[in-house]
């Protein structure tokens, strides 16, 4: 039989393989979108100064909206990885998740830009009149809070779609205590009524007396309270 604080050692352990897993993916994240950033172009115009080409300004967007749509795709994909570990769901799953993402993003962003940096490196003393290509940054702390936030609130909205008191775990009212399955039996009488309270006592009914069940269905006389 587990025990209420079994199960709980056994949620926080998900949420931590939960949160490291999401660490994991959110790096290789950082590696593809430093690989697939775009760069910007400067002219180098004189001794440690440069000017940047016509349209290269918009490259900075480019790569911070690029980085915004990989946290999107991310925060969807463990979401919905997390939720799909259907004995563990609960409050833990979603700080597991949240703080994976939150650490999860900001992994992300250092990888990225250091991939970004090893793929385009940055020249020492260039000579006047070359062309240089420098490597994207995050640059805005904005970017980094929509991986944890679209997948705290993808958890949320299926949670809240959910069905079942429990969330599907098997583990609320009417479960049995050994196999954690649905016993339709003890909440519900043989003829679909709720059964009766704990200990068998019957259902008070102040001044009437129930139908005998022998009886051609007429109304039950009534006894006046005394």
């Amino acid at each position: 039989m587990t025990t209420p604080r079994s199960g709980v050692r056994r949620e926080a352990r998900a949420a931590a393989v939960i949160a490291l897993a999401v660490l994991l993916v959110s790096a290789l994240g950082g590696v593809l979108w430093g690989l697939v950033a775009p760069s910007e172009q400067l002219l180098v115009v004189e001794p440690g100064r440069g000017g940047l080409l016509t349209g290269e300004s918009m490259h900075q967007f480019d790569g911070v909206a690029m980085f915004v749509c990989f946290g999107a795709v991310l925060g969807v994909l463990s979401a919905v990885a997390a939720w799909r570990w259907r004995a563990v769901r609960g409050p833990l799953l979603q700080v597991g998740l949240f703080a994976g993402s939150v650490v999860g993003a900001v992994l992300m962003a250092r990888v990225g830009e250091l991939v970004a940096e090893w793929h385009h490196p940055r020249p020492h003393d260039p000579p006047v009149g070359q062309i240089v290509e420098l490597p994207i940054e995050v640059g805005s702390w904005l970017a980094l809070i929509i991986q944890p936030l679209i997948a705290s609130l993808l958890v949320l909205f299926l949670a809240a779609l959910s069905s079942s008191e429990d969330l599907g775990t098997g583990t609320g009212t009417g479960a049995t205590a050994e196999t954690g399955s649905f016993d339709p039996a003890g909440a519900f009488g043989p003829y679909g009524t709720a059964s009766q309270p704990a200990g068998g006592a019957p259902m008070p009914y102040r001044s009437y007396e129930p139908a005998s069940e022998a009886g051609s269905g007429s109304l039950p006389e009534t006894r006046p309270s005394r």
